[in-house]
């Protein structure tokens, strides 16, 4: 299966403890990680990618760390769209779009509704081994002409 991240020619890996300081550290990252791709502050998707990926971590950390003591961001990036998938080893696979209907994991919530209104899509995806998952994020990048040129 092809995964629309598959074609995304940059990659970074960020693998923390899962604790609280992991939110903060994958913050920083993301922020630098994009700057390196050359997606500036200035980008539509940028704050919200900041708030969504915080968003996963936090979860991450506070219901997995049980069953999981480590939390793994996976960045890509190309010339139009940045994504993400936050993971862990608890078995657990929210439902994310049920989620953003029913009210309950607000978190989740504002999570989709954020990607949601930037055109980007949120998949949950099992580990072969069904013993924990990925929550990726793709985000188009809408940015000016002196940007693409990087």
């Amino acid at each position: 299966m092809i995964r629309p991240h598959d074609s995304l020619p940059y990659r970074h890996v960020l693998t923390l403890p899962a604790m609280g300081s992991a939110v903060r550290i994958a913050r920083e990252t993301t922020e630098q990680v994009l700057a390196e791709w050359g997606v500036g502050p200035q980008e539509p998707c940028t704050e919200p990618a900041l708030l969504i990926l915080s968003e996963l971590v936090a979860n991450s950390v506070g219901h997995a760390a049980v069953l999981s003591p480590k939390v793994t961001v996976i960045f890509a990036g190309g010339p139009d769209a940045f994504a993400f998938g936050v993971h862990d080893r608890h078995p657990y696979r929210p439902a994310l779009y049920a989620s953003a209907v029913a009210g309950s994991g607000r978190g989740l919530a504002t999570v989709v509704e954020l990607t949601l209104g930037l055109g980007g899509s949120a998949v949950v995806r099992g580990d072969a081994d069904e013993g924990g998952k990925s929550i990726w994020i793709t985000l188009p990048l809408r940015r000016s002409g002196a940007s693409r040129a990087r």
